[in-house]
C-alpha cells in the first residue's frame, strides 16, 4: 500500500493494484477568500492515471468543482447518494451513489461506506445535503479506513469492526482529519475531530499506522493552516504510540506493506 498526502483531504491512495484520489482540492484559495499556504504535494497535472476518486461531502474544502472539472470523467466518482444525485445533475455524469452500510468494488478493492458525523452540506440552506460519508478500502491483504470529516463518537469505529474485526482482521491505515479551534468555538468538536480525538479514535481502531491529515494546506478563519499539528507533535513527544504516527508533509508518500501473520 502507498499514501501519498497531497494536502488537506486531498490524498492518493494505491492498494490492490488500483488508485484513489480522495476529496479532490487543488485550489489556491478555500472559497476565494482563505490562501493555500502550500502548493499541493503533487500537482494536479502529475497525478498517475485513477481508478476512481472518493468523495466524503459536499463542503468546499473536500468538493472543489474546479478540481473535479480537470480530473478524468471515465472513472466512477464515488459519494454519498444526495451528493452523488446532485452532482449528475450539474454533469458529473460519473458520479456514483455508495450509500451507508452498502459496498462497491474497483479490481481487486471492496469499498465500504458509513456515515461520518458531520453536517456537510454546501450552503445554509441545503440542509437535504448535509449527508458525510467515511471509507474503507479493503483487499484480502490489506485495509485502509478515510474518515473524511467527523466527530469522535461511540460509532465511529464500528465501520472497521464490523467489515475487519468480525473477520478476524485487523486494520492497517487509518487515515483521520486532525483540527484545532479555539476554547470560544466550543461547537467544533460536534462534527470534526481535534487532534487528541484522532488519537482516542487511533487508539479504538487498533490500526497498525496513523496518518494525519487536514493540516498545513489553508489558512482558516479561527486557526492557522499549522495549529492542530504542532499541538500533535507536541502531545506525541510522550504519547505511547508515537512510533505508530506517520506525519506526511505535502508530496511525501508512506509505504507499508502488508502485515505478516
Amino acid at each position: 500500500m502507498r499514501i501519498t498526502y497531497v494536502g488537506h483531504a486531498t490524498l492518493l491512495l494505491e492498494l490492490g493494484g488500483v488508485r484513489f484520489l480522495t476529496d479532490p482540492n487543488f485550489d489556491s484559495k478555500l472559497g476565494r477568500i482563505l490562501p493555500r499556504v502550500a502548493p499541493p504535494g503533487v500537482a494536479l497535472d502529475d497525478l498517475p492515471p485513477l481508478d476512481a476518486i472518493l468523495l466524503t461531502h459536499a463542503h468546499a474544502d473536500h468538493l472543489s468543482f474546479a478540481s473535479l472539472d480537470r480530473l478524468p470523467r471515465d472513472i466512477p466518482l464515488f459519494a454519498p447518494p444526495v451528493v452523488a444525485k446532485w452532482l449528475q445533475r450539474l454533469g458529473y455524469s460519473h458520479a456514483e451513489p455508495l450509500p451507508a452500510h452498502e459496498t462497491a468494488e474497483v479490481g481487486e478493492v471492496r469499498i465500504h461506506a458509513g456515515v461520518a458525523t458531520h453536517r456537510g452540506n454546501r450552503y445554509g440552506f441545503d440542509r437535504w445535503r448535509s449527508a458525510a460519508s467515511m471509507y474503507l478500502l479493503e483487499t484480502n491483504s490489506e485495509s485502509c479506513f478515510f474518515a473524511g470529516d467527523t466527530s469522535l463518537t461511540d460509532e465511529t469505529h464500528h465501520l472497521v469492526s464490523e467489515r475487519l474485526w468480525n473477520v478476524n482482521r485487523a486494520l492497517d491505515a487509518a487515515l483521520l482529519p486532525i483540527g484545532y479551534a479555539p476554547w470560544w468555538k466550543p461547537g467544533f468538536r460536534k462534527g470534526h475531530l481535534t487532534h487528541d480525538d484522532a488519537l482516542t479514535l487511533f487508539e479504538r481502531l487498533q490500526a497498525r499506522v496513523f496518518v494525519p491529515y487536514h493540516w498545513g494546506t489553508f489558512r482558516h478563519v479561527t486557526a492557522t493552516a499549522h495549529d492542530a499539528i504542532v499541538r500533535l507533535r507536541r502531545v506525541l513527544e510522550t504519547h505511547h504510540l508515537q512510533a505508530a504516527v506517520t506525519i506526511l508533509e505535502p508530496g511525501e508518500a508512506l509505504e507499508l506493506a502488508p502485515a505478516t501473520a
